[in-house]
């Protein structure tokens, strides 16, 4: 492509951070509008994830396990050791290590579709012709606020029913109109309001966590892309692909971190959050 026709950075960056949807959205909030690309890539990556799982322990042995089943047993440990210092009902943990073992593993996934390059799927489509009805094609599902508010809310309904599972309805009940302030009927509404931006704000700042950090990884990584286009288009810009080798380079070692480390603080979120649902105030 020639420089005349090349995009600027500005829609370059716009054109990577918009969603592929089923309809032009119609307003601010429009909510059957839907990401497509997030959908796609968050179901095949979540059966992947799911897959891998199962074929470990389809294969487990009771001899010398291979890398990849002692991998997954030190995940599994890994888990299971943080769920049991937290949730301290073994019934619960029936359930709740084998949840927390699934967040990690998809969020994982996820994340780490940030490292394939930017261009990529633009590149294929422009090759293949899909180019023509795919004009945006985003990757990461974790870098759209829809995907994980989505977790995140799927969590807050989990919490929810090991509220009314463990305390009962009653007890629940109870707990919404007299903590934080005390059981004078008076204080009931103030402790119920309480409680409700309690719930809204773990859920919001869950889901909030895990997006900003994954979109500004996803921003960042176009902005060392476009060091290498402008450097493809300027004669004189020797040091700049040197430069966007070694930026790339730093940021992808530094991003691999950032994708185990955001998995592992969601699910480990998870299990506070849960864990708080099985204490009573």
């Amino acid at each position: 492509m020639s420089a005349e026709n090349a995009p600027t950075a500005g829609e370059y960056i716009v054109h990577h951070l918009t969603h592929l949807q089923n309809k032009p959205m119609a307003g601010v909030i429009d909510f059957s509008v839907y990401n497509l690309d997030s959908i796609f890539w968050g179901l095949l990556l979540g059966c992947i994830g799911s897959f891998a799982l199962w074929m470990a322990a389809r294969k487990a042995t009771a001899g010398v396990p291979g890398r990849f089943q002692a991998a997954v047993e030190i995940l599994i440990e890994m888990v299971d050791n943080q769920a049991k210092g937290i949730v301290h009902n073994a019934q619960s943990r029936k359930l709740v290590s084998p949840l927390a073992l699934t967040v990690f593993v998809w969020i994982f996934l996820m994340n780490s579709m940030d490292f394939l390059p930017v261009d990529l799927f633009h590149g294929i489509f422009e090759v293949t012709g899909l180019n023509h009805s795919i004009h945006y094609f985003r990757v990461v599902p974790t870098a759209d606020l829809s995907s994980t508010l989505g977790l995140s809310t799927s969590v807050l309904l989990i919490c929810l029913f090991y509220n009314i599972k463990i305390k009962g309805i009653g007890g629940w009940f109870h707990e919404l109109t007299t903590a934080p302030f005390g059981s004078h009927p008076v204080l009931w509404p103030i402790n119920f309001g309480f409680q409700l931006i309690e719930f809204v704000a773990k859920t919001v700042s869950h889901g909030m966590r895990l997006f900003g950090n994954m979109y500004a990884g996803e921003l960042i990584f176009m902005l060392i892309a476009l060091m290498g286009s402008t450097a493809a288009l300027s004669l004189s810009g020797i040091l700049l692909p040197i430069g966007h080798i070694i930026a790339g380079s730093i940021w992808a070692i530094f991003h691999i971190m950032i994708v185990a480390l955001q998995a592992f603080i969601f699910m480990m979120l998870t299990l506070v959050y849960i864990g708080q649902a099985h204490d009573a105030h």
